[in-house]
């Protein structure tokens, strides 16, 4: 096999690891500035900074999605215009994104009395080869940054934190047999987990990978080493990512 042909083969390589959504943020140069986006639905637009923190000059390609990360640019369904939609920031310099929410040509809207989510898609595109390296063996990645978007609509009865303090919890036979922590949402707004404990039988069952829980949803968290369910009011500790992407530590308990 050729040294050309080595190339290619492992151009195609990287860009089938990316199309799989297997990305290394860490080693991508250009950042965005948060770790999510607030959108009042009232609101014109909203400004998302990304910074190029490597040595050279980087092409970003950005777009926003409904959930669904195999989405392009070219067939996203979220009501979002991103300008510009492809960008070059240079080495060391900033660049101000216009995030501007309104309908789609498919006439996709958010939901009325709650908070909807969508993806924010940033991707960085590798700088073309130097052509004094064009005969070497090279491991192209285009590198891919989703954050969250939360369109938040006007009126909203309570706000995120009020959300989260009001979750309900109960211990519930899960569909194995076993046991399950419930947490049900009422509330409009979505909850981040960071992390989520129960006390129960003198032990602590901790879950460190929750997700995030809808309006009006519920999830279930197995708790396959519990025997026997415990009385309603045992502690459940739990962290909530707030709009800044801080933690915000907050107790509950559960009940019958």
């Amino acid at each position: 096999m050729t040294k050309l042909c080595r190339k290619k083969r492992w151009a195609a390589l990287a860009l089938a690891v990316v199309s799989c959504g297997l990305f290394a943020p860490a080693q991508a140069e250009v950042t965005i500035a948060g770790t999510r986006v607030v959108y009042p639905a009232q609101q014109r637009e909203v400004a998302v900074k990304l910074n190029n923190v490597g040595a050279r000059p980087a092409l970003v390609q950005v777009w926003v999605d409904d959930g669904d990360p195999k989405q392009s640019p070219d067939t996203s369904k979220a009501p979002f215009l991103v300008s510009p939609p492809v960008v070059r920031i240079e080495p060391g310099k900033g660049q101000a994104l216009r995030l501007v929410y309104g309908p789609t040509a498919a006439g996709a809207q958010a939901p009325d009395g709650r908070e909807s989510v969508y993806w924010l898609n940033v991707l960085e595109i590798p700088p073309s080869m130097d052509p004094a390296e064009a005969d070497q063996n090279h491991l192209q990645v285009a590198f891919r940054t989703r954050i969250k978007v939360f369109l938040r609509p006007q009126g909203l009865a309570g706000d995120p934190e009020a959300a989260a303090r009001g979750l309900r919890w109960r211990v519930v036979r899960s569909d194995a047999g076993g046991w399950a922590l419930e947490c049900a949402n009422p509330g409009a707004f979505h909850v981040s987990f960071g992390r989520v404990a129960l006390s129960a039988g003198g032990r602590e069952y901790r879950f460190d990978n929750a997700g995030m829980l809808a309006p009006g949803a519920s999830l279930r968290l197995d708790l396959a080493e519990l025997s026997a369910a415990p009385a309603a009011g045992a502690a459940v500790a739990y962290s909530i990512i707030n709009d800044y992407g801080g933690r915000t530590e907050l107790q509950g308990q559960t009940a019958e």
